[in-house]
């Protein structure tokens, strides 16, 4: 089994800043792409943030110079450092994980439970 965890949502007032933290555990072969995801009442989910092993990094353009993501390989943990938050990014935030269990078997898509994130004043 793997278990992706998320910690670190909450209520933010605009302008303020909140960092998510997911955590990956369980039998993990290889962790390949990380990454985070949101989706908004009545939205589509949408891509935020990702990051591949190598460290490399991809962001959505409408929270590109205000969220930063990262991770820790050595804890199969993937962060997401959010400044300058404004409404519009209220939703709930989901963390992403390409995983091999094993090296004989593919990746496969796992993903957390998903954390509330709401901008409001």
């Amino acid at each position: 089994q793997v278990q992706l965890v998320e910690s670190g949502g909450g209520l933010v007032q605009p302008g303020g800043s909140l960092r998510l933290s997911c955590a990956a555990s369980g039998r993990i072969f290889r962790i390949n792409d990380m990454g985070w995801y949101r989706q908004a009442p009545g939205k589509q989910r949408e891509l935020v943030a990702t990051i591949a092993s190598s460290g490399s990094t991809n962001y959505a353009d409408s929270v590109k110079g205000r969220f930063t993501i990262s991770r820790d390989n050595a804890k199969n943990t993937v962060y997401l450092q959010m400044n300058s938050l404004k409404p519009e990014d209220t939703a709930i935030y989901y963390c992403n994980a390409k995983i091999k269990r094993a090296a004989s078997v593919p990746q496969y898509d796992y993903w957390g439970q998903g954390t509330q994130v709401t901008v409001s004043s």
